[in-house]
């Protein structure tokens, strides 16, 4: 391992024991500084402005979109960020570096009888499909990520109270409240788990909530798979995911009037103009309301 790969290993370490990142974060840091470095042929302490000016001058020329660039432009300030605060390196060059201007796109989200539709959908005959049920009532009840779902312990679940303990990005935790039929739904599935519990003599020392057919904790992929299946059962074209119906929460709350600092919470957001999207998600949404209602925006027949 030359010098480079080690501070890179050593800043990823950080990244996974002090900042509590995911494990798609942390691979996303590795394979970009990789790139930048097989660009760059420096040790990092001789890194200069203008490497980095090249190196992403040749991703714009590569054709990469500007956000892939600004993402990669963010992974090497907070390297060299690192590295100054360790004392590797006397000056950060990525400092004076101007972020790349990026086109916001608004997010997608359900209409809230798409959201029903897809909910009611469900089956409820099998541990799958009363799995599947909890699974969808917990996102949109809760608009938590399906990192943070899928990390869920029955130790997190009070149904008497109606919350939940969320352990969010940087293993930060937040307690959430749910809806009457998402308690109902995980009632009914957390009955069913228990019994398949021991039919299967599964172990598991932390006792996921949501589990696979072999008793493992479910994973993104599998909880990806589900939404994507059921919103195609409901005539969904367009795909969508787990982050879809997080979307769809915050936007449905904010069409219902709550305050912006109570989605900021719900959501877990460490900055308030994260959580203001919504609010242009919103405007969007009245205006196409007008456009197709309001006879004044239609053109007059000749």
């Amino acid at each position: 391992m030359n010098n480079h790969e080690l501070l890179i290993h050593n800043f990823l370490n950080y990244l996974k024991l002090q900042r509590g990142d995911s494990v798609h974060t942390i691979r996303a840091y590795k394979k970009d500084l990789e790139e930048f470095f097989n660009f760059a042929c420096v040790h990092p302490a001789e890194v200069e402005p203008t490497t980095i000016r090249g190196f992403i001058s040749e991703q714009i020329l590569k054709g990469k979109s500007k956000t892939t660039v600004a993402r990669k432009l963010s992974t090497l300030r907070s390297f060299f960020s690192y590295l100054y605060s360790e004392g590797v390196i006397k000056v950060n060059p990525a400092r004076v570096i101007t972020s790349v201007k990026t086109k916001r796109i608004l997010p997608k989200f359900l209409t809230i009888d798409d959201a029903f539709k897809l909910i009611d959908t469900v089956k409820e005959d099998k541990f799958t499909e009363q799995r599947d049920k909890a699974i969808l009532e917990l996102f949109y009840s809760s608009g938590i990520r399906v990192s943070e779902l899928c990390g869920l312990n029955i130790d997190d679940i009070d149904l008497k109270e109606g919350l939940i303990k969320v352990r969010g990005k940087g293993k930060k935790e937040r307690i959430v409240p749910i809806g009457q039929k998402a308690k109902e739904a995980l009632k009914k599935y957390m009955a069913v788990r228990h019994i398949r519990f021991i039919k299967k003599n599964f172990v598991a020392e932390e006792s996921p909530l949501f589990i696979n057919n072999r008793g493992k904790r479910i994973s993104d992929r599998q909880v990806r798979r589900i939404v994507e299946k059921y919103a195609k059962a409901i005539g969904i074209i367009e795909k969508i995911g787990p982050h879809t119906l997080r979307h769809s929460f915050a936007t449905h709350l904010l069409m219902e009037g709550a305050d912006l600092r109570v989605i900021q919470e719900l959501l877990g957001h460490a900055s308030l103009s994260t959580t203001q999207i919504y609010t242009h998600v919103d405007i969007k949404h009245l205006m196409d309301v007008y456009d197709k209602a309001h006879p004044l925006s239609k053109e007059e027949e000749k």
